[in-house]
């Protein structure tokens, strides 16, 4: 039902124009972005396989692990399979709801990713700092727990952003997302009202989440390196370092990542559209595919196994 000649009330459809700009390019852009998907769910369901068959590794560092694997296949096949109907089909229709529920999805899953690294960080605090307490700490009961209230604070985090949107904003300028999936602040920005209290929940969520979980999780390895540089023996200081490894890759290049896509799209009005576009696409897709090759790689326990896997 259309109010105006430039206003449409409560849109049943909507249109992802893809990257704006790069039009002609999006089909050769898909195949990487196809490649790095494949790896994504190849590689996070070679680790659940891994880590759920071998006995030795239902350990909480590797069911947080597996955990972290389970979210990044969910984040990846809730953008993915849109954004490639897109780029390759010219699929670029959306209903409404199918959007608010996209964009759920990955909020969603991106708040259970923040909160699972979290978890980790404490796991590698307890038992490098509390190593004879660790067993006693970490129960599987606490860690079944733990991964329970991630996932609810994460869902009920985001869900409020569903119903303002849903209840609040029912006139929009355009039914055009410039935007390759359903995001947030892309949605909001179609609307003709109502949108500034959309704006500063969203923003509270990102920071309430990225603050806290942030925060804790420098403490964390502030500490773990303090208690690391004091062991006596340089060998069981490699050792302990060396598990912390991966984390610390995968907790940089989600939160950098995270960090400069937030920036550049909040304060970088000189950028051309599809920079911020390109840079919040990988921004979601490279932590599902670079997570199973860092733990993969970096982690004996879980390299063994694998190899075992492809040997058998």
């Amino acid at each position: 039902m259309t109010i105006s000649n430039i206003t449409v009330f409560m849109p049943s459809v909507l249109t992802l124009i893809g990257i704006p700009g790069l039009e002609s390019l999006q089909c050769w852009i898909g195949i990487p972005f196809c490649a790095m998907y494949l790896i994504a769910m190849v590689g996070n369901s070679l680790l659940l396989f891994v880590i759920k068959s071998e006995r030795s590794l239902h350990e909480p560092m590797y069911i947080f692990l597996g955990m972290l694997g389970a979210t990044d296949i969910a984040l990846g096949s809730s953008i993915l399979p849109k954004m490639l109907g897109i780029f390759w089909f010219h699929m670029t229709e959306i209903y409404f709801e199918s959007c608010l529920l996209q964009m759920w999805l990955i909020h969603t899953f991106q708040c259970i990713e923040s909160g699972i690294l979290l978890a980790m960080a404490l796991d590698r605090y307890v038992a490098i700092c509390y190593p004879l307490q660790h067993t006693t700490i970490f129960t599987h009961q606490l860690v079944t727990l733990i991964g329970a209230v991630v996932a609810l604070r994460a869902a009920v985090l985001v869900a409020p952003c569903l119903v303002l949107i849903k209840c609040r904003l029912q006139f929009y300028h355009t039914t055009v997302i410039s935007h390759s999936y359903c995001e947030h602040m892309a949605i909001v920005k179609l609307a003709a009202e109502n949108v500034q209290i959309n704006k500063i929940y969203g923003l509270f969520v990102a920071f309430t989440v990225a603050g806290f979980d942030l925060t804790l999780i420098i403490l964390s390895y502030i500490q773990i390196f303090i208690t690391v540089f004091r062991l006596p023996q340089k060998e069981a200081r490699f050792k302990a370092f060396n598990t912390c490894i991966p984390h610390i890759c995968v907790f940089l290049q989600l939160y950098l990542l995270a960090f400069f896509s937030f920036f550049t799209h909040r304060f970088g009005s000189h950028i051309p559209p599809y920079i911020h576009i390109l840079f919040s696409s990988i921004y979601l897709l490279f932590p599902p595919f670079l997570n199973p090759l860092v733990y993969g790689i970096k982690t004996k326990q879980i390299r063994i196994h694998m190899v075992k896997v492809f040997s058998t």
